[in-house]
């Protein structure tokens, strides 16, 4: 996978996130955050909206001809009276009860399928939601649908810097970072402890503002995060690797509107699926390239995720043992662990 294609990748996700058209297979696309500017609207430049199937079905469209594949993006007529506002209201499920009432809406023929399904994946590596407008309109960014792949490819990572570390759970500890050719996240590694033989305590960790940094309720992210690191500090050594894959992957905005939706009575999992994401959209590869990166092979893995077991040895790294991460939950999030003891497979 060449790094000319990885770059043309970042790039198509620089110019959505700023509003600019991209030109992604044989479609012009504007993403409905960020675009929606009231000249191509006033300029008759809007020839569709395009939706994520979940968003589809939520407004019904699911049993339409030109919809009927719930698997595939669904490209909509745009309303007479379509301006920003409308757009976002069209686009956005944690509105649904602000603006309840929208439509009915005239599926179109979706003619460029692989395009439209790539197009809701660079929604999400960009953070935004996946629904844009589709345009007649010189596009600031090319990108073809197979440029998706390079940019994901964790052999992209590299290590870009290192120096000691002390942290209040260990004072003998060392900082990794490590950067891509292509994404500006930039993942970082705390090494704890002194390497011998034996297979290292490792805990995955994705970054979590909320609840690292403010002390979130919501979830149990922030003790976790602290009780891994003392338990990596009891062992004979352990790596903490803190990705940047916010809120499963879909970025801290998306788990935001997700946070609304759960307000509204939708659990986690059914509040991802109606912002049109996977239930976990986070990529393993990165956990375990950066791992091989430090020339680990063998791990003792902290967690209560079996996805995470199975993710590092789909890649090649061998989990030894599965240590468990005990929390205690508090009214806020119960209901949050018991989604994820009951839908998403999460054990003690």
């Amino acid at each position: 996978m060449s790094d000319a294609a990885a770059k043309r990748a970042a790039r198509a996700i620089d110019a959505l996130r700023r509003g600019w058209p991209v030109r992604v297979g044989g479609l012009t696309l504007v993403a409905i955050e960020t675009g929606a500017a009231a000249e191509l609207f006033a300029g008759g430049q809007v020839k569709g909206i395009l939706l994520s199937s979940a968003r589809a079905a939520t407004l019904k469209l699911a049993n339409q001809f030109a919809a009927a594949d719930t698997q595939l993006p669904v490209l909509i007529a745009p309303p007479s009276e379509l301006d920003a506002a409308l757009s976002l209201a069209i686009a956005d499920p944690s509105l649904d009860l602000r603006y309840p009432f929208k439509g009915p809406f005239a599926a179109l023929p979706l003619e460029q399928p692989e395009a439209a399904q790539v197009a809701m994946e660079l929604a999400r590596e960009a953070g935004l939601l996946p629904a844009f407008l589709l345009v007649e309109s010189d596009a600031d960014a090319e990108f073809a649908p197979a440029d998706l792949a390079a940019f994901q490819n964790a052999d992209n990572l590299c290590i870009a810097a290192r120096a000691r570390l002390p942290v209040s759970a260990a004072e003998d500890a060392e900082l990794v970072a490590y950067r891509s050719v292509a994404d500006a996240a930039d993942h970082v590694a705390l090494v704890v402890g002194q390497r011998d033989g034996s297979p290292p305590v490792i805990r995955l960790h994705s970054e979590c503002l909320t609840g690292d940094v403010l002390g979130s309720l919501k979830c149990d992210c922030g003790p976790q995060l602290h009780e891994a690191l003392h338990q990596i500090a009891d062992a004979q050594w352990g790596v903490l690797l803190y990705l940047r894959q916010e809120g499963r992957g879909i970025g801290l905005v998306n788990k935001l509107r997700a946070y609304a939706l759960q307000d509204q009575g939708f659990d986690t999992v059914d509040a991802n699926i109606r912002l049109g994401f996977a239930v976990d959209a986070r990529d393993f590869s990165v956990a375990a390239q950066m791992l091989r990166l430090l020339s680990i092979s063998e791990v003792r893995l902290l967690t209560n995720n079996p996805e995470k077991v199975a993710g590092l040895e789909a890649e090649g790294i061998k989990v030894a043992e599965r240590l468990p991460l005990k929390i205690a939950a508090n009214p806020h999030n119960a209901h949050y662990l018991a989604t994820k003891r009951d839908r998403t497979g999460h054990k003690l």
